[in-house]
C-alpha cells in the first residue's frame, strides 16, 4: 500500500508499525511524540529525546493528534507496558511508587 498523506509531516503506511501515523520518512510515530508531551515535556524538549525531528515536525503531530484523539489515545492504550513489568526504580522517578 502507497503511503497516505495525513498533514505536512505526519503519513501513514502498512509497511511501518501496520499502519500507524509516523512523522514522514522516519519511524517515529505520533504516538511517541504524544506519549512524551503528556508526561509534560514540552515541544522544545521532545527534541532532546528524538533530536532526528524538527519542531515543526513535533507540533504538526500535536496537531495531528487533537484532530484524532481517539485514534492515537488507542495507540497509546495497546502499547502501555504492564506495570508489573517496570521496574520499581524507574516507578521511584517516574513517582509511581
Amino acid at each position: 500500500m502507497p503511503a497516505e498523506t495525513s498533514s505536512r509531516y505526519v503519513t501513514r503506511t502498512s509497511e511501518i508499525l501496520s499502519g500507524e501515523p509516523i512523522i514522514t520518512g522516519t519511524r517515529t510515530s505520533v504516538r511517541a511524540i504524544v506519549s512524551l508531551w503528556r508526561l509534560g515535556i514540552p515541544p522544545e524538549e521532545i527534541l532532546n529525546h528524538l533530536p532526528h525531528l524538527t519542531l515543526a515536525q513535533v507540533f504538526d503531530a500535536l496537531s495531528f493528534y487533537l484532530d484524532h484523539q481517539a485514534e492515537i489515545n488507542e495507540y497509546i492504550e495497546r502499547n502501555q507496558v504492564p506495570d508489573e513489568w517496570v521496574h520499581s526504580s524507574v516507578k521511584a522517578v517516574l513517582g509511581a511508587s
